[in-house]
């Protein structure tokens, strides 16, 4: 069921001779209008300064359009975060670089109608009134000084200042909403009431701001007036948090085994099982088609937090359009009865099934597999996801010839909904120094480390620095060089390698297109390898405190010696 809703729209001069308010808006339909939503905004340029009109446009132009170009699987305050400090910087650029647009600046108040949210960022001295069920609501705060001298003058606008605070705020939409977005002009110039009475008064957004800037300015109004209003119709469905509220009103499926029969599916075989998770491969009843079924093991029924990280898995996995990576099968709210997801099945084995059972991997299968891991992790980087749990385990080569990347259930976007309380989730051996070290977040170089630690599992069976165990509080010197147990492998490809697991983030690859290029020319334009770590940078602190005592107390000897003689 896709959002409804109507919309219009009204900025009038008044009294000044130029018109500093501007006013936008888009109204997508289909998916974009699911994943993204449909954003309405006013901004009100500061008066005074010459680029006030400029300032309200650019700002709002730059905010329809770049809001649109974030990654699905950014959420809808950190995506306009992004836009709006973006939009900021930029008006401070043009204010330091012509004199004539010093100052420059304006208010903005901003909706997005999702699914069957409403989110709202403001900054100024516009505002955002909702009408529900005949009350009247101000959904924003004034940023103003509190002072009757000062109450025109703004303490926070878009250009003001380096450090940009907004609000955002979200709720539940209703059919039969009212939302309006207006600048100054209008609210100031109003009696709240009468606000009150036209948003009620009229069926039809258009004809609310009409009146709405019409009255302002009989009512005296000397300053630009502008008003945007939306009606719901009706709300929408499929958002992520419509999607976890949907998830976790469904219970787990039982332990299932062959020829057992869940929704339109039938239970193969079990594929995999672990502590948390349940893979089996099914069949669906009527395409006959082969699928794969992911769920969680019944005893976590109660466990919120790991329901929410599969639903969160579902979402992410949903957003992304890659062939390295399993397509996700879209199952509305009445095709399944309880909590799992089904992906696309692929013949084939992990590349840990294949070390298991004896294969050896040739430095230009490596080469091959490392190229076709990179191509996938920048997929998954470009839409600002991190794995968090590149191993063999994770990479699933087809009968195709084509290497996909499995499991996402550690992984993260930084920006949706996700409950992660995990410290340090993955696989030990496979994570970056600094999360152990320093608890850093996960980053894209940690995922470029594990993805050169498989590389080098792949080609040796041992680690760079040593297996680590779960709970290991590992202490991490120098990597091993591969060719200690291959001396086979070129050095190009150990220089590659080497560079990807090195202990200090910032020698490694920077991104998976960097570390791509690198396995991609090989040879023909080898990298330079890491230099290995002084012994003085090795040294740990107290190693040469100890050497200190021990050097004092041989001088102490020595003097002693030279006293007595």
């Amino acid at each position: 069921m896709a959002l409804e809703f109507t919309t219009g729209s009204s900025s009038v001069t008044g009294q000044r001779e130029r018109n500093e308010d501007f006013a936008g808006m888009v109204t997508p339909a289909g998916a974009i209008l699911n994943v993204k939503g449909a954003v309405f905004a006013v901004a009100d340029g500061v008066s005074g300064n010459a680029g006030g009109r400029e300032a309200a446009e650019m700002t709002v132009r730059s905010l329809l359009t770049d809001y649109y170009a974030t990654p699905d699987t950014w959420e809808i305050p950190a995506a306009l975060d992004k836009v709006i400090t973006a939009a900021n910087r930029w008006l401070l650029a043009q204010a330091s670089q012509h004199r004539e647009m010093a100052g420059m600046a304006t208010t903005l108040s901003l909706l997005v109608l999702r699914g069957q949210r409403y989110y709202s960022g403001h900054v100024g001295d516009s505002r955002l009134y909702r009408l529900r069920a005949g009350k009247l609501e101000l959904l924003t705060a004034d940023h103003v000084w509190d002072r009757p001298d000062m109450r025109h003058v703004l303490k926070r606008a878009v250009g003001l200042d380096q450090q940009l605070n907004v609000d955002y705020a979200e709720g539940g939409i209703q059919a039969g909403d009212v939302y309006a977005l207006m600048t100054d002009g209008v609210w100031a110039a109003l009696e709240q009431q009468v606000i009150h009475h036209i948003l009620g008064l009229y069926d039809h957004p258009q004809r609310i701001c009409d009146e709405l800037t019409r009255l302002a300015l009989a009512a005296g109004g000397n300053d630009n007036a502008t008003a945007v209003a939306v009606r719901v119709i009706k709300p929408g469905k499929e958002t992520l948090t419509d999607h976890l509220a949907e998830g976790r009103q469904l219970a787990l499926p039982p332990k299932l085994k062959a020829g057992d029969h869940l929704d339109d599916f039938e239970i193969v075989e079990l594929l995999h099982q672990s502590r948390a998770s349940l893979v089996y491969k099914v069949r669906h009843r009527q395409s006959g088609q082969l699928w794969v079924l992911k769920t969680l093991q019944p005893l976590l029924a109660e466990d919120r937090q790991s329901c929410q990280a599969l639903l969160n898995e579902e979402w992410l996995a949903k957003r992304i359009m890659s062939q390295y990576l399993p397509q996700v099968l879209p199952l509305d709210a009445g095709q399944r009865s309880k909590l799992y997801y089904v992906m696309s099945w692929h013949e084939g084995a992990t590349l840990q099934y294949r070390l298991q059972h004896g294969h050896h991997f040739t430095t230009a299968g490596i080469t091959r597999i490392g190229i076709e891991m990179l191509r996938g992790i920048g997929a998954l980087h470009r839409l600002h996801i991190l794995h968090r749990d590149i191993k063999p385990a994770n990479l699933h080569i087809g009968k195709d010839g084509r290497l996909r990347i499995l499991d996402l259930g550690v992984a993260s976007s930084g920006n949706h909904l996700q409950d992660d309380s995990m410290s340090n989730p993955g696989t030990p051996s496979f994570m970056a120094p600094e999360l152990f070290e320093t608890q850093q977040a996960a980053s894209v170089r940690g995922d470029l480390f594990a993805a050169g630690v498989t590389l080098y599992h792949l080609l040796t069976r041992k680690y760079p620095y040593g297996e680590i165990e779960p709970f290991q509080h590992p202490r991490f010197g120098d990597p091993v060089p591969p060719t200690r147990y291959r001396p086979d492998i070129p050095g190009w490809l150990e220089n590659i390698i080497l560079k990807a697991v090195a202990r200090n983030p910032a020698s490694r690859f920077e991104t998976a297109e960097e570390m791509l290029l690198a396995l991609e020319v090989g040879e023909i334009r080898p990298i330079l390898p890491v230099q290995r770590t002084p012994l003085f940078a090795r040294a740990r602190l107290q190693q040469w405190q100890w050497l200190a005592v021990c050097s004092l107390l041989a001088n102490v000897i020595l003097v002693y010696l030279l006293f007595i003689s």
